[in-house]
């Protein structure tokens, strides 16, 4: 009885701490920190303990072949690497020194070693990424320009190293020939043949453009060390593999359209940690398949950590969605720090986009933001989805019809933000079941704008902001515990309530 009770007490103190105590500084998390070893990995959901790949001893390093500098050296890196895999596996490494390729295929137990100085620049010409490969653009299959590395159904893969890859130039015929004209659901028959969506140029049909490193269709894959700058769209983007670990590298690509850090699409079994992202778009972001395609394809992300990362400039620090078809479920991180992101904790959806994101948890993050702290989109514009975006009338639920459910953050340090809480879910599909325990917001601009939600759970949160206005409209079993608002002396929350139930 007595130890009982004793735990109960030691839970309720744990669960008091101040969260900004609880959370890592800038300085402990990041690319810089990575540790030489892979920690046991946590989390709240059945997750295998990934081990990263091992290699044969053998090596072939590219100094040895006398590269020209000047010219492509495509062919050379892809001779290495097939001739390795041939063997039985190794190790291929790229030396110091500035070297220009193609598309480039990673092969069945091959690490691709990028040494400190070695820098891999990538054509901007439809010829250097041809034959045309099967690949996923925002969640929806087509063949195109696949990725600068690409690897296809391969086993046991690497890019390891303090070296770098660099993009095409953005004036580039690449970049020139996009294929455009709207969301890429109205460019693609959802019921036309995989085999048929070839977008290569060569009759003029343009191209959908190569993202940075998309393994696809791949198991047990390593990414580690490496600095990716200049992306064409979109960085590291894992696509239907299992086993994927992502240590310790640094994006940059601010600026870049379309210029997400990592994605994980359709994806299972996946360590990220350590890693510093520095985005034009989302930096952690979580895919599962787009609209019809992603219904039909209906392959989930699932069993994520994110741990130990460093978001700075971005649209988010994490985000799911906005292509949710597959589900993206049992996403769990924890100790980060999002640094000059927009929002912090993001999720994106439609209501033509299916699917949706379940049990998902976040602990121990600190956020200095110039967006929400949380935000929740489930509508989007009318300029992407046109009357879908309208709130009302209420629509009748399809398998399009997505939701946002069962989702926890606790012990989260807010040092600014533009509103604490922003969420907009759909009328007939209310964002349900959240979590939001232990948390300080020492500087929100705004409070809270809640539309159309369904178990919303405040507990033992702090907010300062100059705001006052906390609003919530079609909200029900809304409840604020031991939630207190902090404004300007003299100053009281005014609850704007419609169609809302709220217990204080």
């Amino acid at each position: 009885m007595f130890l009982a009770l004793a735990s109960l007490l030691l839970v309720a103190c744990q669960a008091e701490k101040d969260p900004a105590t609880l959370v890592p500084e800038i300085e402990e998390v990041g690319a810089t920190c990575l540790p030489a070893d892979i920690a046991p990995i946590k989390a709240p959901f059945a997750m295998p303990q990934l081990q990263a790949p091992k290699f044969p001893a053998r090596e072939i390093n590219l100094k040895d072949l006398n590269l020209d500098a000047s010219q492509l050296v495509t062919k050379q890196i892809q001779q290495a690497i097939d001739e390795m895999s041939a063997k039985g596996g190794g190790k291929v490494i790229v030396p110091q020194g500035i070297w220009k390729s193609g598309r480039i295929h990673l092969k069945s137990n091959v690490n691709l070693h990028l040494e400190e100085g070695a820098e891999i620049h990538f054509s901007g010409d439809i010829k250097d990424y041809l034959p045309a490969v099967f690949t996923r653009c925002e969640g929806v299959e087509v063949y195109s320009m696949g990725a600068c590395i690409y690897a296809y159904q391969q086993e046991n893969i690497a890019l390891t190293g303090k070296g770098k890859i660099v993009g095409p130039e953005r004036d580039c015929e690449i970049l020139r020939s996009e294929k455009k004209g709207g969301v890429i659901e109205n460019l693609i028959d959802a019921n036309s043949p995989v085999e048929s969506r070839l977008f290569d140029n060569q009759q003029g049909q343009g191209v959908f453009l190569p993202t940075f490193v998309s393994p696809t269709d791949c198991k047990n894959v390593l990414i580690e060390g490496i600095t990716l700058e200049r992306t064409p769209m979109w960085n590291v983007v894992p696509v239907y593999c299992d086993g994927v670990i992502i240590r310790g590298i640094t994006v940059r690509s601010v600026g870049i359209p379309r210029g997400d850090g990592i994605d994980i699409e359709s994806t299972r079994n996946v360590l990220i940690e350590y890693c510093t992202l520095s985005c034009g778009d989302d930096c952690f972001t979580m895919k599962a398949g787009r609209a019809e395609d992603g219904l039909r394809v209906n392959k989930p992300t699932e069993n994520v950590v994110v741990r130990y990362c460093l978001a700075e400039q971005g649209h988010g620090g994490i985000t799911c969605g906005s292509e949710t078809a597959g589900v993206i479920r049992n996403l769990y991180l924890h100790d980060c720090v999002f640094n000059g992101t927009g929002s912090g904790i993001r999720f994106k959806t439609r209501r033509n986009r299916g699917g949706g994101g379940e049990n998902i948890t976040y602990e121990r993050v600190r956020m200095i933001l110039r967006g929400d702290a949380f935000n929740w989109d489930m509508l989007g514009s009318k300029m992407y989805v046109g009357e879908l975006a309208v709130r009302f009338p209420a629509l009748e639920m399809t398998p399009l019809t997505p939701f946002y459910r069962n989702i926890v953050a606790r012990d989260i340090y807010v040092e600014s933000c533009k509103y604490f809480v922003k969420a907009k879910g759909i009328p007939e599909s209310p964002l349900s079941g959240v979590r939001i325990e232990n948390v300080r917001v020492d500087h929100s601009q705004r409070l809270m704008s809640l539309y159309d939600v369904d178990d919303i759970v405040l507990k033992q949160v702090e907010v300062h902001s100059p705001d006052t206005v906390v609003e919530i409209n079609n909200g029900k079993k809304v409840k604020f515990i031991k939630t207190k608002i902090n404004h300007e002396e003299g100053k009281k929350t005014h609850y704007e309530l419609k169609d809302a139930q709220l217990e204080l």
